[in-house]
């Protein structure tokens, strides 16, 4: 079945969403709606997590890309398919053109983690490494579609695109017909242009908020100067929002049809990542976790039952750990401290017991006993701690003090 939108680029409706959720019938997964009590009981209302993270390919991004290939003329299939993406978008298209028997050619970053660039490959796309950041990537795509006839498939900004996308809202209206908010994460505005376009045609109640970091926050400026605004060198964690400019086609959308957008702090965005991990059992990629980042800022800003849209999950395992770790620490679940000891024999046994009578867990040790910043009778020690939470934090540092410890930090 093929399925193209064939009116001007800002005029999508709502049945163009419904035609794209039909052409994706038997390809992409209805996703499960998870509920989450520890967020109902934060936000005071039941809150559900729409698990984009558990569709094939790991994100969302399969079902705009299908939408868009399955559109292509024979002539246009025939040339093969070309895209620049560091991760989800590259995953999409390269199963996308599998799926249709496309042939498709995916540029990435020489820095993109191995696990993504071997799912790219191992779903049938001619990976090939090129530039360092992803504007590089983007003009290599751009050269290759120009010189060899293949079609660029942009990751957000077309038609046929966000109406993928927007049969995730319609799966929301499904799923959870009582729903009164739906927060959903923003980088091109793909996701949201198509989600809000869809729930407010059928549901102009429902209350739609777009979510994105705050190095990385393109919308609030094209908002409120009413078209595309492009920051400088944005930057974030959460690679999957990682965004310089909106689109012009969803910035449209977004305008019309999302209520608001909201920036995230990236100590929330790694907060959010944990308890997803720990509390609702879900791997999610930061991008994926920042509607509950919005959460977890401001709770009560958010009529219920809410929906948050986890839009992907896949995260390079090494930066898994690097945000665990400054997860825990946000949540005060972590805490690095420097002291002054007296360097004798016995000395770090005494601090170590002070540690353990507030049951803190030592991690890491580090002793320092040669810096000229030290004393001749002076060493100075670095711990790394598990912690229980913020007030145990600070029943460690008071332990400290009164043991007659100098806290440096």
């Amino acid at each position: 079945m093929s399925f193209r939108v064939t009116r001007p680029l800002h005029s999508l409706i709502l049945d163009d969403v419904r035609g794209a959720q039909k052409m994706l019938s038997g390809v992409a997964r209805v996703t499960a709606m998870e509920g989450s009590r520890h967020l109902s009981s934060l936000v005071g209302a039941p809150v559900h997590l729409k698990c984009e993270n558990l569709q094939r390919t790991g994100s969302f991004k399969l079902r705009g890309a299908y939408v868009r290939i399955s559109g292509l003329r024979p002539e246009q299939r025939a040339a093969g398919v070309v895209a620049a993406s560091a991760g989800n978008h590259a995953q999409g298209v390269a199963l996308a053109s599998s799926l249709l028997g496309v042939r498709s050619t995916v540029f990435m970053p020489v820095g993109a983690p191995l696990p993504k660039v071997a799912a790219t490959r191992e779903y049938g796309a001619d990976v090939r490494l090129h530039g360092h950041v992803v504007d590089e990537t983007l003009a290599a795509a751009e050269r290759y579609a120009a010189q060899t006839g293949a079609v660029f498939i942009h990751p957000f900004d077309h038609p046929d695109i966000i109406a993928g996308q927007g049969t995730v809202g319609l799966e929301i209206l499904e799923q959870c017909p009582e729903v009164r908010t739906i927060l959903v994460g923003v980088g091109g505005g793909g996701l949201a242009a198509g989600v809000g376009l869809a729930v407010k045609s059928v549901r102009p109640d429902v209350r739609v908020v777009g979510v994105q970091a705050e190095g990385a926050a393109a919308y609030p400026p094209s908002l409120a100067a009413g078209h595309p605004v492009a920051i400088e060198a944005p930057s974030t964690m959460a690679d999957g929002i990682r965004v310089g400019r909106p689109g012009d086609v969803p910035f449209a959308l977004v305008r019309e049809f999302v209520d608001e957008v909201r920036t995230v702090s990236e100590d929330a965005l790694s907060s959010a990542l944990l308890l997803c991990l720990e509390r609702a059992k879900l791997v999610v990629e930061p991008a994926g976790a920042s509607p509950v980042a919005a959460l977890l800022s401001d709770p009560k800003a958010f009529q219920g039952p809410v929906v948050a849209v986890l839009s992907g999950g896949n995260v390079d395992p090494l930066l898994m750990q690097r945000i665990l770790r400054h997860g825990m620490a946000a949540g005060g679940r972590y805490l690095s401290l420097r002291l002054r000891v007296t360097d004798r024999p016995g000395a770090l046994a005494t601090l170590l017991a002070v540690l353990t009578v507030v049951d803190a867990n030592v991690l890491d040790v580090g002793h320092v006993r040669t810096d000229p910043r030290l004393g001749l009778t002076e060493a100075e020690v670095e711990l790394h701690l598990e912690t229980k939470g913020p007030e145990h934090c600070v029943e460690v540092r008071d332990a400290l003090r009164d043991a007659g410890y100098v806290v440096l930090g």
